[in-house]
C-alpha cells in the first residue's frame, strides 16, 4: 500500500487588495497564474507584497500585472528583483481575447484581489473584472458598515446583562 503525502498547511501568507472591494464593484473573478523569479517567490511567502496601487492590463495579446510592490527579498543579495517590475499573467489566448473585449467596454478594468499559494505551492492571482464605483456608492457602503457594527455592539452588550 502506498503511502500518501501529508497534507500542507494552507499557513502561507495572503495578500489582499482591501481597498479593491471598497472602490470597484466586482463582476466577475478569475484565477490566474503569474510568472515569478525566485527572490519574488520567497518574498511572497514571507507575506512581504502589497496590491494596493496595482491592476492589470493587456499588451500585444498579453496580460501582465503592473504596479504591484513586492519588496526585495532580505537574503537576495545580488540576484535580487525590481520591486514593481510589470510581471506576466499565465492565460489562455481565448481568456486574453475574452478579458480584452470585456475590459475595453466602458469603465471596466482588471483589479488583482489577492495573491496566495496552492496547496502545491503555485502562486496564483485571483483576478476580477470590475466596474469603479460612485462617490456615493461609497457613502452608502461606509453607512451600511456602521449600522452593522452598532446592531452587533448592541447584541453583543445585550448578551453580557
Amino acid at each position: 500500500m502506498a503511502k500518501s503525502k501529508p497534507q500542507q498547511k494552507a499557513s502561507t501568507p495572503v495578500i489582499r487588495n482591501k481597498k479593491a472591494r471598497f472602490q470597484y464593484d466586482l463582476l466577475e473573478k478569475l484565477e490566474v497564474g503569474i510568472e515569478l523569479v525566485g527572490s519574488e517567490v520567497k518574498s511572497l511567502r514571507e507575506g512581504n507584497a502589497s496590491l494596493g496601487e496595482s491592476y492589470a492590463a493587456i499588451r500585444d495579446g498579453e496580460a501582465f500585472l503592473l504596479g504591484a510592490n513586492i519588496t526585495p527579498y532580505a537574503c537576495g543579495g545580488y540576484a535580487n528583483h525590481e520591486p514593481t517590475r510589470p510581471r506576466k499573467l499565465l492565460l489562455h489566448r481565448r481568456e486574453i481575447q475574452k478579458l480584452g473585449d470585456r475590459v475595453q467596454q466602458k469603465g471596466l478594468t482588471l483589479v488583482p484581489v489577492s495573491i496566495y499559494f496552492t496547496r502545491r505551492g503555485i502562486a496564483k492571482v485571483e483576478l476580477a473584472l470590475a466596474c469603479g464605483k460612485r462617490h456615493y456608492d461609497k457613502r452608502d457602503a461606509i453607512k451600511k458598515r456602521e449600522t452593522q457594527r452598532e446592531i452587533d455592539r448592541a447584541l453583543t452588550r445585550r448578551g453580557r446583562e
